[in-house]
């Protein structure tokens, strides 16, 4: 593999637009204070790490204060820092390094619904109904002849009704879990206080937002019922009233101007989902949010037909509205793609593969914490430590074995090297054999997941090409796609468990490759395997 120089750091104007975003999902990245959760002084020193990986910019989970009934999920304060996770000064301190290193600093926003045990909450359950207080949630009155059934038919994404009763006989609704009390976003109060929060973290110096839940603020009048059950899997694929409301949208316009008022391209990126891509493309109009996240791509089968298919779309819906396409293969809600891939040897190549043809496209791209390392989905975690609230749907839906902390270190005791040495249990096991998965272990071997990474964002950097340069494809053998971006870089994938022969045109220089590679009279590629290819035609 040629290694190529690296390109200069990219300009403030327009830098998202292929940036590669790191995702740190800071309970499980780092502990420095050795009491087995990840805090933001860990982070701060694992930049380097970071900053040598390649990555244009950290997405950081909520660090805020919160009784943690969801992992951060559910805020009770959105202007302060957990103490689990350090202090403001800590935050401060990160961004600040941060910069320094070139590394942009992107923060959670979750403006859906706020934590039971927030100031506005609390006063909610003391005030009266109809009150201005209780105007800042969703309460409602009951069904029934005492009122005793939920008002309308909605359920939790995390199981069971979407409604709690309480003491005075009103209902409030929480679209996750009871601990997540569903903010009003039809009263004003509600967004004077966002539009502050966002104020409050942009002043701090962060470079934008991942928004959470960007499609469920706004609700259909009247709340009417959904009509049938199941609606856990009918969100991104069928119209729902809680969920994908027009209403939505002029939220996140009054935002960008927001983010727009601020020096350096401070940008908003949308967790949201939508039955069709036409209105999944309107998050990311010129007026509304940067990038929106390309779930379809994530959830595509190990299949070359189907991979091409999604890949289109997505190119073809965000050109619809002038946006980036945003690539993704894991993050801390659903199973690591080794293990969606079919796990063990078989489920690493395929990632390896993955990982060169989600870097070889155009747009941006997100890398979850540890698909660097090729980690799988721990699935035996044990019974005691199982605690997601997700798990209240169906046992086998927790989202704990991908949260499972980074392996640091070959030694450093059981939590090899994501604690101090000294630290006896992390707040979820890792693997004993992890060691071997190891940042220290992959480091060393130049064939690891890890330098295969490092070497691939290095090219990326040197094509600017690869940014927003259009694809264009190439035939390709059976089972297996070839795209190539402005002529500097054609990508083959080979997702059969077969060798196959390389057409003749793919080029000159093999500059990357996710398994050997076999040169002779003909070249012959591996079974599930990448390999990036730059010039005229394939000669070793």
């Amino acid at each position: 593999m040629t290694e190529l120089a690296v390109k200069p750091s990219v300009a403030a104007t327009r830098w998202w637009r292929d940036a590669v975003i790191y995702q740190v999902y800071v309970r499980s990245f780092a502990d420095a204070d050795g009491d087995g959760v990840g805090d933001l002084p860990g982070v701060r020193g694992r930049l380097p790490y970071l900053a040598d990986l390649g990555v244009d910019a950290l997405w950081l989970t909520p660090f805020y204060t919160s009784p943690m009934a969801d992992f951060g999920y559910d805020v009770a304060d959105y202007r302060d820092v957990d103490p689990i996770f350090g202090s403001l000064a800590d935050a401060r301190a990160l961004i600040e390094d941060a910069h320094a290193r070139g590394l942009r600093i992107i923060v959670d926003v979750v403006p859906n619904h706020t934590s039971d045990r927030h100031a506005w909450f609390a006063a909610a359950l003391l005030g009266e109904p109809g009150g201005p207080e209780r105007e800042r949630y969703v309460f409602r009155e009951g069904r029934g002849a005492a009122g005793e059934l939920p008002p309308n038919d909605w359920e939790s994404v995390f199981g069971g009704p979407a409604w709690t009763r309480v003491e005075d006989g009103q209902w409030y609704l929480h679209l996750f879990a009871r601990e997540q009390p569903d903010l009003n976003w039809d009263n004003p109060e509600v967004h004077a206080e966002f539009a502050d929060v966002l104020r409050f973290w942009l002043d701090l110096g962060v470079d934008g937002f991942r928004i959470d839940v960007a499609h469920g603020m706004v609700k259909a009048p009247g709340l009417p019922d959904v009509g049938y059950p199941g609606h856990v899997e009918m969100i991104g694929v069928a119209d729902v009233p809680f969920f994908d409301q027009d209403g939505v949208h002029e939220i996140h316009r009054t935002w960008r101007r927001i983010l727009d008022s601020y020096q350096g391209e401070r940008i908003g990126v949308a967790e949201a989902w939508a039955p069709t891509p036409e209105r999944l493309a309107r998050y990311v109009r010129p007026d509304e949010l940067h990038q929106a996240f390309n779930f379809h791509f994530l959830k595509a089968p190990w299949d070359a037909a189907v991979f091409r298919s999604v890949i289109e779309e997505s190119l073809t819906t965000a050109a619809l509205v002038g946006a980036p396409s945003t690539w993704v293969l894991s993050n801390h809600d659903v199973k690591r793609h080794v293990t969606r891939y079919g796990g063990g040897e078989l489920g690493l190549r395929r990632a390896r593969a993955a990982a060169l043809l989600m870097l070889a496209l155009p747009g941006s791209a997100y890398v979850y914490q540890g698909d660097e390392l090729g980690l799988p989905e721990v699935l035996d975690l044990p019974e005691e430590y199982l605690c997601d609230p997700q798990r209240l749907r169906a046992p086998d839906s927790g989202r704990d074995g991908c949260r499972v902390p980074i392996p640091w270190t070959q030694a450093g005791g059981p939590t090899h090297g994501f604690a101090p040495a000294d630290t006896v249990r992390s707040w979820l096991p890792l693997p004993a054999d992890w060691c071997n998965l190891s940042v220290e272990a992959q480091l060393r071997d130049e064939a690891s997941m890890l330098n295969l990474y490092r070497a691939a964002l290095r090219i990326r950097r040197s094509l600017p090409q690869l940014g927003e340069a259009p694809l264009t494809w190439v035939d390709a053998p059976a089972g297996a796609l070839a795209f190539s971006r402005e002529g500097a870089l054609t990508c083959l994938a080979n997702f059969t468990g077969e060798w196959v022969e390389a057409p003749g045109s793919l080029g000159e220089l093999l500059l990357a490759s996710s398994a050997p590679v076999v040169a002779g009279g003909v070249v012959r590629l591996a079974p599930d395997s990448v390999t990036w290819w730059s010039g005229g035609r394939p000669a070793l």
